[in-house]
């Protein structure tokens, strides 16, 4: 049985976490920072460097309890060389451009989807474009460079052992193949397989930490570190704590920066039928299983639509108002269609576009929401959602989103979670799978309106923006 406590470290795109958990997984402590991209070399990156050092500063605020384990997790499209026993150049920012002609050159190298169940994905999402890119700009450094996942990293840099793992490697990364549970064969034709450190399992014990870590955080050296694993990923761990998803059919909606949503059936799925051109993907869990996945940057698009800090549409004393102008959008016709952010999401080619577009601020926001619902309801059908959904994360406590995506799937029990119930937790269920989340899943209680005619109205104006016509 673990004794002591537990650090996750949750190193997301658009932040970063670090939280303090206790053994019955009731968490202490958590403390976040923004991540700010850096320009080398005239490339957007990671600025690891800056992560590191807070890293460090904040571990060390909890030296004074008896921590024992450590846990690294990771977004899923960031890959790190190592040469000479440090990291040989920060890592590329997936959402930097990369040249036409790289791209190109790169996507003729791509196995079939069917192979990997990675999508041909825009900028440095399929990690594999950031490495032949990588290799373009850092020759020499990459011929002799050991690569690691980026949640990974940070396993090295609290040990100074390199390893990689499936969940990370298996997230359209062009890298892996699901159903042979090994690299693909372009990762294997190009060489690539042999550069990654070796494969472990997400809660193996990488190593101790290292004596300088140790010296500079006041931890004990005896402290393990897991190798950790990407992030929607945990959330999906999380998830299954709860008796309602488990083994059960459900699917796993994580929200934030991106909208993921996860599919868990009951019986084995043929994944080679996912629409690659709409952002479907595979995911690979943690016991190396193929999990049908969708995905659309549905943060980054509220943010972009209410012009403002995404907590807005999920703030709570903001609930009753944004509710309360649902029935004015509807009645009004006010429409958003996809997409903001363009190459992602089920509807990667359209172009946004406001119908009706209100004045008034709870109803844009209330639109935005669903907007959000309606590109969430489509992507999971894209992947067979059916039974129980879970919509976690930060935009589980946005009502208009939870309640319009439970009026949109009538014959799905729609629920939600407390937010601690996540990412970090999913983590911890790594050292103790029979962890049950803090509290009960709440059932969500659909919006009292007719969004089957809002929805037809918008479907429509979608597919007639496509054509080119007017609806």
């Amino acid at each position: 049985m673990p004794t002591g406590t537990t650090i996750v470290i949750d190193l997301g795109k658009t932040l970063s976490k670090v939280s303090l958990w206790d053994l019955d997984g009731r968490m202490i402590d958590r403390q976040v920072r923004p991540n700010v991209p850096v320009e080398v070399a005239g490339a957007r990156r990671l600025d690891a460097d800056d992560v590191g050092r807070w890293l460090l500063e904040t571990i060390k605020t909890y030296a004074e309890h008896p921590v024992r384990t450590i846990i690294p997790v990771g977004h899923g499209a960031g890959v790190v060389a190592l040469t000479d026993g440090r990291m040989a150049f920060p890592p590329l920012d997936y959402e930097q451009a990369i040249p036409d002609d790289v791209m190109a050159e790169y996507r003729a190298q791509r196995d079939a989807f069917a192979l990997t169940g990675s999508p041909a994905l825009p900028d440095g999402l399929n990690f594999g474009s950031q490495i032949w890119w990588m290799e373009q700009l850092h020759g020499e450094a990459m011929r002799r460079a050991t690569l690691l996942p980026w949640a990974q990293y940070w396993a090295w840099f609290l040990t100074g052992k390199a390893v990689s793992e499936v969940t990370s490697l298996g997230c359209h990364s062009d890298l892996w193949s699901p159903q042979e549970a090994d690299f693909s064969p372009m990762a294997k034709r190009l060489g690539w397989a042999a550069q990654f450190a070796p494969v472990v399992r997400a809660g193996d014990v990488v190593g101790a930490l290292k004596p300088e870590v140790a010296a500079a955080t006041g931890l004990s050296p005896d402290v393990e570190v897991l190798a950790g694993l990407h992030d929607s990923n945990a959330a999906l761990l999380a998830a299954r704590g709860f008796a309602e998803i488990a083994d059960n059919e459900a699917t796993v909606l994580s929200t934030g920066t991106w909208f993921i949503a996860m599919h868990l059936p009951a019986k084995p799925v043929d994944t080679s039928d996912l629409p690659e051109a709409r952002d479907c993907l595979v995911n690979i869990d943690v016991h190396g299983r193929p999990v049908p996945s969708a995905r659309f940057m549905g943060g980054r698009e509220i943010e972009t639509l209410i012009e403002i800090d995404t907590r807005r549409v999920d703030i709570k004393p903001d609930q009753p108002a944004l509710l309360a102008a649902v029935p004015e959008v509807l009645a009004k016709g006010r429409l958003i269609l996809p997409t903001l952010m363009r190459g992602f999401g089920p509807f990667p080619q359209s172009r946004f576009e406001w119908i009706n577009r209100p004045e008034d601020w709870f109803e844009r926001r209330a639109a935005a929401c669903l907007y959000a619902a309606l590109v969430a309801d489509t992507s999971l059908d894209l992947i067979g959602s059916s039974d129980r959904l879970l919509v976690e994360g930060r935009f589980a406590e946005a009502e208009v989103f939870v309640r319009a995506l439970a009026s949109l799937r009538p014959d799905t029990a729609v629920y939600t979670a407390n937010a601690h119930n996540d990412v970090s937790f999913g983590a911890l269920r790594l050292i103790d799978p029979t962890l049950r989340p803090q509290g009960a899943l709440v059932r969500v209680e659909p919006l009292d309106a007719d969004l089957d005619t809002y929805r037809n109205r918008w479907k429509a104006e979608v597919q007639a923006a496509a054509l080119g016509t007017d609806a």
